[in-house]
């Protein structure tokens, strides 16, 4: 088991290895935006890709979709966005700094937890708060503003951001539309020019639904899979890519029968397609990964029921994947307000009625940052003169590593050398993304690759040219074997 590093780790460690930039750094940096590197959009790209291969085309009950950001603003009234999409915010009227109000709980829960040493456990806490507040639950955002208030005021009195703790003035809890919006013509002041941003891309895929339906051979079960920008206006974005503004999402809407045991099944089906994904897909450990129900007062407007995916980050447990059972409430509503037909006739049975949908949501920055904090690690060896080192290792997985193999030449002055190298990279470029290094000692050259997580190396040496053979050698185990240059993309293939 790895150990978790701490954010300010995992930061230093993406800017100065080319995955993550702090956005408009050369203006100082917008701040808790951030820009993907080389490898950074490499690794991102991967996982994104994975998640495509394994949800839609190796599913035979899954078709793609990629809907437009700024859409009729009638989606988003009727989709409830509007009225309910909203945070709880409290201000520090000394400072003008803005919070969001069960985030700041939810920290403190955890600053209770460490001040006893982590002794107390989750009902020993809500039998704390439950006696002071009348809480009975450490889902902040399922209480009552006026509860998230008592609590703040008596238990966080000084600001959180002051470094000297200056008491706060605080303003009420009340709340605050997250959604962006621009202006679609020219003219600003007219209230019909006004066009939300979206803030998820799940109403592209069913404002959709009746094309899919008409334009394909789709029937229920089947799902819909958008991988797209979405825009919320955190009033607390932070955590390096945990929580940002803009950022990308991957959802399914995957269409069911109206009835809801078949709806729970397909509901658990996708529970444990989750679970497989995470700890054998992308092989995050298990102890950081837990499965977490919301209560009922904590669902969403549209919610019969919804897991949480949630992993350790440094901070702690997060959410990392949500999986709601959205009914037919989406559907429904737009059938309403549009006029348009949205039932399925099922062409076996007849019956006509408008599907349930399970939905599985996906924030593909969190991911890539979930991956980044399990793939790092800091490895002590014993070299071979038998003295003690420690060297910094990303240990992706083969299949979302930004660079899959390096080459390299032993003596960059060597013509054969260079030459080899430069045919291995020209055979394996078209099936993996690697990368030719000849800079520096060899050693110097495997530090700068486990660095960024390249699993294998490829040494192009006097052997090469006498017997064509190479030396390949294992990022994790660091053990080197000899592969002829011509077997080289079987033995690739087979690892990926």
């Amino acid at each position: 088991m790895l150990r978790m590093h701490s954010l300010e780790t995992i930061v230093s460690w993406a800017k100065r290895k080319w995955f993550v930039y702090p956005w408009s750094d050369i203006y100082g940096w917008l701040a808790n935006a951030w820009d993907y590197g080389p490898y950074g959009i490499q690794l991102k790209k991967n996982i994104q890709d994975l998640r495509w291969k394994t949800f839609v085309q190796q599913k035979p009950d899954m078709v793609g979709l990629d809907a437009q950001i700024l859409m009729h603003p009638k989606v988003w009234e009727t989709s409830g966005h509007v009225d309910n999409f909203d945070d709880p915010l409290i201000d520090d009227k000394n400072t003008g700094e803005r919070f969001r109000a069960d985030k700041i709980i939810e920290d403190q829960i955890e600053l209770m937890r460490k001040w006893n040493n982590e002794a107390l456990s989750d009902d020993d806490i809500i039998k704390t708060l439950q006696e002071k507040y009348w809480v009975t639950n450490l889902i902040p955002e399922s209480w009552s503003f006026e509860k998230m208030h008592d609590f703040i005021v008596k238990e966080i009195p000084n600001n959180p951001n002051s470094k000297k703790s200056k008491p706060a003035d605080r303003t009420e809890v009340r709340k605050f539309q997250m959604m962006f919006y621009t202006y679609q013509g020219v003219v600003h002041d007219d209230a019909d020019a006004k066009i939300w941003m979206r803030p998820e891309t799940a109403q592209g895929i069913f404002v959709n639904f009746r094309n899919i339906l008409d334009t394909t051979r789709m029937r229920v079960p089947f799902g819909i899979a958008q991988i797209g920008k979405a825009f919320r206006n955190e009033i607390t974005p932070g955590n390096f890519l945990y929580r940002t503004r803009e950022f990308e999402q991957m959802e399914i809407e995957y269409f069911v029968s109206n009835k809801k045991d078949e709806a729970m099944k397909a509901f658990e089906d996708r529970k444990v397609a989750s679970k497989d994904r995470w700890e054998n897909k992308l092989k995050l450990s298990a102890d950081k990964i837990r499965f977490r129900e919301h209560e009922s007062d904590e669902l969403s407007h549209y919610s019969d029921g919804t897991f949480d995916v949630e992993f350790e980050y440094p901070r702690g447990w997060g959410e990392l994947q949500g999986i709601a059972y959205r009914t037919d409430f989406d559907l429904k509503n737009h059938q309403e307000a549009s006029g348009k037909n949205m039932q399925y006739n099922d062409p076996f049975t007849g019956e006509r009625y408008i599907p349930h949908v399970i939905e599985p949501s996906f924030g593909l920055s969190r991911t890539t940052l979930a991956v980044m904090l399990d793939a790092y690690d800091e490895e002590e060896y014993t070299n071979g003169k038998g003295e003690k080192e420690t060297r910094v290792v990303a240990r992706f997985p083969f299949a979302i590593a930004p660079v899959k193999v390096a080459i390299f030449p032993l003596i960059k002055k060597d013509e054969n050398h260079v030459r080899i190298s430069h045919e291995i990279y020209a055979q394996l470029s078209g099936s993996l993304m690697v990368e030719y290094d000849d800079g520096g000692a060899i050693g110097k050259r495997y530090r700068r690759q486990d660095e960024i997580g390249t699993p294998y190396c490829i040494t192009v040496d006097n052997a090469s040219t006498e017997s064509g053979t190479v030396t390949v050698r294992n990022r994790d185990t660091m053990e080197q074997e000899t592969i002829k240059i011509d077997e080289l993309l079987e033995f690739f293939a087979k690892i990926s």
